[in-house]
């Protein structure tokens, strides 16, 4: 079994135990409560109309393949880090087995500051969709590889219905291809292999050109160096999803200020 096929088997048990006790009718009342989305897609393109690299800095705990990446984490003091630093929107990893999130570190981070948030997760059923929103999320991940074409469909259309964007995550041409007929225009490239967990650039630099007319595009993953931007930026790739680079630095926002410039 890959670790993306472990993560979402572990991540479907979870969230049958999850709707065993938190009703559709629950989540409607607390998305009810909610400030309105931040507009995720908006924020990216504004800032690369203005000339800048759009920068959609992640708040990041640990993960499978480098284990714990930061001991003191804080996840409001990073936010409002990103925030100065001149970040886009912010990414928050919730989920708990695999990169030791957690819904309310998204809360906490969302609350410290006015960016626009993705809840970066495994999401495998629409039920997590109108969850995100609930706990204040602007935005989700969808990860082609890991649902078939029904359940994305479904997720985004839950998504649409409350004013969430989608960032839908791809990693060949196929998948891009199935991104294309959602209704959304965001999508992204991960670098890293979700089977083997390396990282090739040429993977963003091979779909780029072939990204749907009017698309948001964004580069993820192993990406550590503003040269490593202004490379990408070359190739037609102005927005970009950090976390590890910048989590593993002793002063956040000067790190996240020198990245974007």
């Amino acid at each position: 079994m890959t670790i993306l096929a472990d993560i979402c088997a572990t991540k479907r048990k979870e969230v049958a135990a999850r709707r065993a006790t938190v009703s559709t009718a629950t989540l409607h009342a607390r998305i009810a409560a909610q400030t309105p989305p931040r507009g995720f897609r908006a924020a990216l393109d504004r800032t690369v109309a203005d000339g800048r690299h759009a920068l959609i800095a992640e708040i990041k705990k640990a993960s499978p393949s480098k284990g714990l990446i930061r001991a003191d984490f804080d996840p409001p003091a990073h936010a409002r880090a990103y925030s100065e630093g001149g970040a886009a929107c912010l990414s928050v990893l919730t989920d708990a087995p695999y990169f030791q999130g957690h819904e309310d570190y998204l809360i906490a981070a969302r609350a410290a500051c006015s960016l626009p948030v993705l809840r970066k997760d495994f999401t495998v059923d629409p039920w997590q969709v109108l969850e995100a929103r609930s706990i204040g999320a602007d935005a989700i991940l969808l990860i082609a590889a890991a649902i078939d074409d029904v359940c994305l469909a479904e997720c985004e259309a839950a998504a649409i219905e409350h004013g969430l964007d989608v960032l839908v995550e791809v990693h060949d041409h196929d998948e891009l291809a199935r991104a294309a007929r959602l209704k959304t225009r965001l999508i992204g490239v991960n670098n890293r292999n979700l089977k083997t967990f390396d990282v090739d650039f040429r993977r963003t630099y091979e779909l780029v050109s072939h990204a749907p007319a009017g698309c948001t595009f964004v580069a993820e993953s192993g990406l550590s160096t503003r040269a490593d931007l202004d490379a990408l930026a070359e190739h037609g790739v102005h927005c970009f999803l950090i976390g590890e680079a910048l989590m593993r630095q002793d002063d956040v926002a000067a790190a996240t200020r020198a990245m974007v410039g």
